[in-house]
C-alpha cells in the first residue's frame, strides 16, 4: 500500500516574520563592512612616491590607533597592517633618540631611559597620527613618518624633546624643524634628561658632525 505524501504545512506569519528580520540585518552587516578596508584592498597598488603619499594620508592622518609596541624611544608599533607586514611601524617625525637597537652601534648613553620613557607613554594607548601634508609620508627604510598625539593630547616627539629623551633630528627638514630645535635648546640649558650628564662623545655621530659647536671638549 503506498504512503501518503508527507504533509506540508504552511510556514507561520511569525516565523516569516523572524527569517525576514535576520535577513534583513545580515543585508545591513554586509553593507556597513568597513569601506575603507575594503577601497584600500581594491584599489590598484600605488606605483608613484605621490601616489604611496596619498594612500598613506588617506589610511593614517589624524586616525587613531591602538600602540602595540614601542620598538625604541623614537619607534613605535600600531595596530594596524602595512603590506605585508601585521602592523605599521612608525618613525617619529624630527626627533632622534639614543639607539638601544642598532646593530652597528652598542646600546647608546639614556637610550634605555628613553625607550622605557617611551613605552610608558604609548604602549596599549589610543594614539593619533598625523603626517606632514608637505613632506614624504616614508623614511628610506619603509617606517611611517608621523607625530603622534597620545591619549593627553600632547605629542609624543614634544614631550621627547622636553624632557631630554631625544635629540632635535637636523638631518631632515619638517614643519616644525625650528620649534623643535628650540625645545631642544630648552631642555639642554636646564639638563633635562640626558643633558644632565652627556658628554660629546657619547652623542650620535650625525649630530657631532651637524653641531660641532654643541659640548665642545674641556
Amino acid at each position: 500500500m503506498p504512503h501518503p505524501p508527507p504533509i506540508r504545512y504552511a510556514m507561520s506569519r511569525r516565523r516569516r516574520n523572524i527569517l525576514f528580520t535576520a535577513c534583513v540585518l545580515l543585508a545591513a552587516g554586509v553593507a556597513c563592512l568597513d569601506r575603507t578596508w575594503l577601497k584600500q584592498t581594491l584599489q590598484p597598488a600605488p606605483k608613484t612616491q605621490q601616489q604611496f603619499a596619498a594612500r598613506d594620508l588617506e589610511k593614517y592622518h589624524a586616525k587613531t590607533f591602538t600602540v602595540v609596541r614601542a620598538v625604541d624611544g623614537d619607534t613605535i608599533d600600531i595596530d594596524v597592517p602595512d603590506g605585508n607586514y601585521p602592523h605599521t611601524r612608525i618613525r617619529l617625525w624630527g626627533v632622534d633618540t639614543p639607539e638601544t637597537k642598532d646593530t652597528r652601534t652598542a646600546v647608546m648613553y639614556f637610550g634605555p631611559e628613553a625607550s622605557a620613557f617611551t613605552k610608558n607613554l604609548t604602549e596599549e594607548k589610543v594614539v593619533t597620527v598625523y603626517l606632514d601634508k608637505d613632506k614624504n609620508t616614508r623614511d628610506k627604510y619603509s617606517r611611517l613618518l608621523a607625530y603622534v598625539q597620545l591619549p593627553d593630547k600632547k605629542f609624543l616627539n614634544e614631550v621627547l624633546l622636553n624632557e631630554g629623551c631625544a635629540y632635535a633630528d637636523l638631518r631632515f627638514r619638517h614643519s616644525y624643524y625650528n620649534k623643535y630645535k628650540q625645545l631642544e635648546a630648552a631642555a639642554r640649558s636646564q639638563k633635562r634628561g640626558l643633558w644632565a650628564n652627556v658628554t660629546r662623545e657619547q652623542l650620535p655621530d650625525w649630530l657631532q658632525r651637524e653641531r660641532p659647536d654643541l659640548l665642545k671638549k674641556r
